[in-house]
């Protein structure tokens, strides 16, 4: 059975990647073609357009960055939509608005296809490694097809049943890693600002009942000051964004989330959005009231 999978950003060219290499006939699209180069080398076929793909694969996976993406994409609100995905079945990996989701999950229906919302927890280092979380919301009989076929790239996938239970999944989940990032990045910058010797603390942090897979890769990057991308401060404000609007619409408080959420808008306006979410950094330490330096550059 041939796959087809489109959007080959931070996320999507490692996760295809790993597909093609444990052995899916794969082909793939990107809107930027030489990014789908790396996929040729590892065994998929790259498609010329959009409806290539949609001709060959019986399931397409998309990884797309927004909402206005998958709408162009599918040909959503016009008759190409029918076209493309009727007999076939469409597996949303991107995180979009739940709203969203619910109402692409209809149209698709409607135009003879089947949906599968499945967004993944975790950046770009386990989408590598393939140790990604999937989380599935749709149809049972959908996401039984769907699911061995993730194999290659989440390690776990648990079911979240209906739609949009799997996004709504992923906006709970990253509250928590955006305030316990935000958290560990402040906890570096005080340490730091008190001239402690920061790998003592970093051994502590690490050694004790807190750290985690994704505290310890953190503190190594804020440690060596690489602040390459793992998960953008344009992404997760925009992930933040998501989860304010979720939980404004069920009347739900978060206020950790709401400070986190000026703080990587403040590291935006500073010009890091391209940046890790680490470079958060730079906004707390903008908050200064000491002319100190700090230790991490």
């Amino acid at each position: 059975m041939t796959v087809g999978f489109i959007g080959l950003g931070i996320m999507g060219e490692p996760m295809a990647r790993n597909l093609a290499r444990a052995g899916t006939d794969l082909i793939v699209w990107n809107r930027s073609p030489e990014k789908a180069e790396h996929l040729r080398e590892a065994g998929a076929r790259v498609a010329p357009e959009v409806a290539a793909v949609f001709a060959e694969a019986r399931i397409v996976i998309l990884m797309l960055l927004h909402e206005a993406a998958v709408d162009a994409v599918l040909g959503r609100h016009t008759a190409e939509l029918a076209k493309l995905v009727e007999g076939r079945i469409i597996v949303q990996m991107g995180t979009l608005s739940p709203e969203y989701s619910r109402a692409l999950e209809t149209d698709i229906r409607a135009s003879g296809g089947r949906y599968v919302e499945a967004p993944v927890s975790g950046s770009r280092v386990p989408a590598e490694s393939g140790q990604l979380v999937a989380m599935l919301a749709g149809e049972p009989e959908a996401i039984a097809e769907v699911t061995r076929l993730l194999a290659p790239m989440c390690h776990e996938r648990v079911l979240c049943g209906a739609v949009p239970g799997a996004l709504l999944t992923k906006l709970s989940v990253n509250i928590f890693l955006i305030t316990m990032v935000t958290g560990l990045v402040e906890a570096f910058h005080f340490a730091a600002r008190h001239g402690l010797d920061v790998s003592t603390v970093i051994d502590v942090l690490n050694s004790g009942p807190m750290a985690s897979n994704l505290s310890v890769m953190k503190l190594a990057k804020l440690q060596t000051s690489d602040f390459d991308a793992q998960a953008s401060i344009v992404d997760v404000l925009k992930n933040n964004r998501l989860i304010a609007e979720a939980a404004r619409s069920a009347g739900v408080a978060s206020p950790l989330l709401d400070v986190c959420h000026a703080l990587f808008a403040e590291t935006l306006e500073l010009g890091h959005g391209s940046a890790d979410m680490i470079a958060v950094l730079r906004a707390i330490e903008a908050h200064d009231v000491s002319g100190h330096v700090s230790a991490a550059g």
